[in-house]
């Protein structure tokens, strides 16, 4: 954790959600989570009690499995962890940043294509409204498209760069940099601060991203846990 006060990037879905995000908010109590066909996401609040794990449970429904990325507690009992990846939290600190000429915006009629680079390159979750998060951008040769990044999540003054994924038959020409630059130049035109999460053992991205101008700010996980199939009755 970082020292002193909270800063939006500790729990940047929920920065997100009560904030420039809050229109795809659904609400139960104080936890957040985006609609399931635009992000896999969801908020807790920075230090959950039984009631908040009441309601993530409700939210989710018994046996569904839930992403706690940045959480750094325990999970209540008869909860199950199903995932946990070690990860980085990077922010701008200098990005040369710069349109591009040959990449285009990607909208919803491009959604089938983005799906289909998504799962060749499995860069993250994309679904089909997450197009609906920030500006996505694309690189076609031949008409196809070979190589995209976008934005996802939205702390104020914050914007996520996600999605970054390059078709095999075109790797190493540079593509993924010119979009990271192309969408971070975007992000800065509106006066927000471009950052971007990684996993810790993704040292060729994380060597990229430092060289272009990030810096780690923070280590995190990306976790998921199991909702229990029978819940504890609420004691009145």
């Amino acid at each position: 954790m970082t020292a002193g006060a909270p800063h939006v990037l500790d729990n940047p879905a929920l920065a997100s959600l009560t904030g420039p995000h809050a229109h795809f908010a659904e609400k139960r109590g104080r936890v957040l989570r985006y609609p399931v066909d635009v992000s896999p996401w969801l908020a807790l609040p920075d230090e959950p009690d039984a009631g908040d794990w009441a309601d993530l449970a409700a939210l989710a429904g018994p046996g569904a499995e839930v992403p706690l990325t940045a959480y750094a507690g325990q999970v209540p009992e008869g909860w199950e962890i199903t995932f946990h990846v070690e990860g980085v939290q990077l922010v701008d600190d200098g990005l040369t940043t710069a349109p591009d000429p040959e990449v285009v915006r990607l909208g919803p009629a491009d959604v089938l294509e983005i799906l289909d680079l998504i799962e060749r390159t499995r860069p993250g979750p994309f679904l089909p409204r997450t197009i609906e998060m920030g500006t996505y951008l694309g690189i076609r040769r031949g008409g196809a498209l070979v190589a995209m990044a976008g934005e996802r999540l939205h702390p104020p003054g914050w914007t996520e760069i996600s999605a970054v994924c390059t078709d095999a038959a075109v790797r190493g020409q540079g593509l993924a940099t010119r979009l990271i630059l192309a969408v971070a130049h975007g992000i800065r035109e509106r006066g927000e601060t471009p950052f971007l999460h990684t996993g810790a053992k993704n040292t060729g991205a994380i060597r990229l991203y430092e060289s272009l101008g990030f810096r780690l700010r923070r280590t995190t996980a990306f976790l998921a846990a199991r909702v229990p199939e029978r819940l504890p009755e609420a004691v009145s």
